[in-house]
């Protein structure tokens, strides 16, 4: 097997996960119609859902991928407009995939507060409260920028009257956190709501210990 061979036996397998969990995100809610978008890095490329294509119809053929300059590399449809946000995210942190939704729930929170507080452990998983990125024109240099910022330190953040944004190192990973997001926002949005009570919030001591925890959490092979 040549080395070119295996190589575009890595996109094709690489893009199909993608197709896959973006699908997901379609079939749990977290995304509407064509909004949203995901990517996964595989070495200096970067494979990303194509604009204002719904996801039930990609097919292998349809792979887009791009440089981390942004050079289309792969694949004749347009990349998603977002693409200066997902290459922001590559450059910056150490992601092996990316998930931006417009999540019902989170971006409602987004709306509303300039974090989401600590109702729930799983904010450990996210780095700490979910900050909220200030509002910017999608696909615009700024949007990204006011993400990065918000990003600093965590997973996850929320894009003001947008959506939300998680990455993680891969596209399973990135998605639960997406999830997690979510939930999340449903929860303090349902608590918040209850007429004369405050919900409780965990301290940075509780999220600190929740953090180590869940570091050895799970089965290992």
């Amino acid at each position: 097997m040549t080395e070119r061979t295996s190589d575009t036996q890595e996109l094709a397998q690489a893009w199909a996960e993608l197709v896959a969990t973006a699908r997901r995100t379609a079939d749990t809610g977290l995304v509407v119609g064509t909004s949203g978008n995901v990517s996964v890095r595989v070495g200096e490329l970067v494979l990303i859902t194509p604009s204002g294509v719904p996801y039930e119809r990609l097919a292998p053929e349809d792979l887009v991928a791009v440089d981390l300059d942004g050079h289309q590399v792969r694949g004749t449809l347009k990349p998603t407009s977002e693409l200066p946000l997902h290459l922001a995210v590559y450059r910056s942190t150490p992601a092996g995939a990316v998930v931006h939704t417009h999540a019902l729930h989170a971006t409602a929170v987004s709306t509303l507060v300039p974090e989401l507080p600590p109702v729930h452990y799983m904010t450990a998983d996210l780095g700490g409260p979910v900050r909220v990125a200030p509002y910017a024109l999608y696909g615009t240099p700024e949007l990204a920028a006011h993400m990065l910022e918000a990003l600093r330190g965590r997973t996850a953040c929320l894009l003001q009257n947008h959506g939300a944004v998680t990455y993680g190192a891969t596209l399973d990973q990135a998605y639960d956190r997406t999830a997690q997001l979510e939930w999340m926002s449903r929860l303090w949005l349902t608590a918040h709501a209850v007429p004369g009570h405050t919900p409780s919030l965990l301290s940075p001591a509780d999220v600190a210990a929740a953090g180590r925890q869940l570091k050895g959490y799970g089965q290992w092979r």
